[in-house]
């Protein structure tokens, strides 16, 4: 087992939206910004965002790593990149107009088609259909939450 392997999750974390060299086996080194790093394995999760070309992502086994130096801290832009590299493409914000749209759409079409609905909440944002399941905005399969799996996937 090696320094790195050693050392505990709380200084790992030290690391963490840091660009940093790592020193590996067989004199490889590799750069870039550390996502995270695994608790189980050390291994180093890097990121780096090469000019006109998609983020790169590069995980260095905690087994080769020899050394591992920091050469920067990430600045609040960077920061947020790095946050943002793993969410789905289809996370968009939605106006308020918007949702509301994107409901009454969805009730419109339940009640077209004989299924029971409901306006559920303070601000009756969430839908509930037949009592069962409901659908929080913005009113996608993604949103629906039932206990019966029967009733979700159908609606799904």
């Amino acid at each position: 087992m090696n320094d790195w392997q050693k050392k505990s999750p709380l200084d790992w974390e030290t690391y963490v939206n840091k660009r940093v060299k790592v020193a590996a086996e067989e004199k490889n080194e590799y750069e870039g910004w550390v996502l995270t790093v695994d608790p189980v394995s050390a291994s180093v999760v890097l990121a780096d965002f090469p000019e006109n070309e998609p983020v790169s992502i590069l995980v260095v086994l905690g087994h080769a790593v020899q050394e591992v130096n920091i050469m920067q801290d990430a600045d609040d832009d960077t920061k947020a990149r790095l946050s943002r590299i793993f969410e789905p493409e289809e996370s968009k914000a939605y106006s308020p107009e918007e949702l509301d749209k994107r409901k009454n759409d969805l009730k419109k079409w339940l009640e077209t088609n004989h299924i029971p609905v409901t306006e559920q909440g303070e601000s009756g944002r969430t839908l509930c259909v037949a009592g069962v399941l409901t659908i929080d905005p913005p009113y996608s399969p993604e949103e629906c939450s039932s206990s019966n799996e029967i009733i979700l996937s159908r609606v799904q």
